[in-house]
């Protein structure tokens, strides 16, 4: 079986997608099984791809302040406050991962969902924190490729206070004066909250489509958002729609 390596976003095996990082540790990942050295080469394409910077000279995950909130890189202080935030299964459901099991598989995503991407030249990779204790309750990221996908996540706890809102809010900036022409988001029809998260942040529906889901492999509805912060307004990502069988506006939601 032959391994393809797909951009930075992840890689396809057997006709599924999964993040980088099922690769070297897949007991994230159990259903793929992938020989080591197939695993270590496609890790290594990935790796070559990208260009390694000295620290003074890397656009990469700058400190913001909001009101209420810190956004910083996460660190290895901050593994407690990781393995906490990936290892709710309710605030983990409709995300492409399952929940952490305990501290070892924190530090492993540590390494190589954050610590990896802060050597490159350009990343958006923040922890999510508040200004009275500095401990990170969320994340929120932003691709620096097509179609620059836009992510975030809390701790149940601090739902509903608006924090991904404020979060949202202080990176789109960031991303827009580092000259991103656009960001996109997908959530679960399921889960309006993230919806309202989206919209809230200035972004608009754009279009629904149906995608076999890795690695959870469930069918689920998303609903796509756009923002355009170059003031190209007619700007769509048509990526999901072209590879979806199953994709539509729904009523309603479609903003010309």
């Amino acid at each position: 079986t032959a391994l393809v390596c797909k951009e930075r976003k992840g890689l396809s095996y057997g006709g599924a997608s999964a993040p980088p990082y099922f690769l070297r540790y897949r007991h994230f990942y159990p259903q793929y099984n992938i020989g080591e050295a197939a695993r270590t080469a496609a890790v290594c394409r990935m790796r070559s791809a990208e260009r390694i910077l000295p620290e003074e000279k890397r656009m990469n995950t700058l400190t913001l302040e909001t009101e209420r909130l810190i956004l910083r890189k996460f660190t290895e202080n901050d593994l407690e406050a990781l393995y906490r935030i990936y290892s709710d299964e309710e605030a983990n459901r409709f995300l492409p991962w399952f929940p952490l099991k305990n501290m070892e598989e924190a530090r492993l995503l540590f390494r190589e969902k954050y610590a990896s991407k802060y050597l490159l030249q350009q990343a958006y990779a923040y922890a999510v924190c508040l200004k009275e204790d500095d401990i990170p309750v969320g994340y929120i990221k932003v691709d620096t490729r097509e179609p620059y996908d836009f992510g975030y996540g809390l701790r149940r706890e601090f739902w509903n206070r608006g924090i991904a809102t404020e979060a949202a809010k202080a990176v789109i900036e960031q991303v827009k004066k580092d000259g991103l022409s656009y960001i996109t988001a997908s959530h679960d029809r399921d889960n309006p909250r993230s919806g309202g998260v989206m919209r809230n942040a200035g972004m608009k529906y754009r279009y629904s489509y149906e995608e076999q889901w890795q690695p959870k492999n469930i069918l689920v509805t998303f609903r796509m958002y756009q923002l355009n912060l170059d003031g190209y307004n007619k700007r769509i990502y048509w990526g999901y729609w072209d590879k979806s069988s199953v994709r539509f506006k729904e009523n309603g939601l479609f903003v010309e």
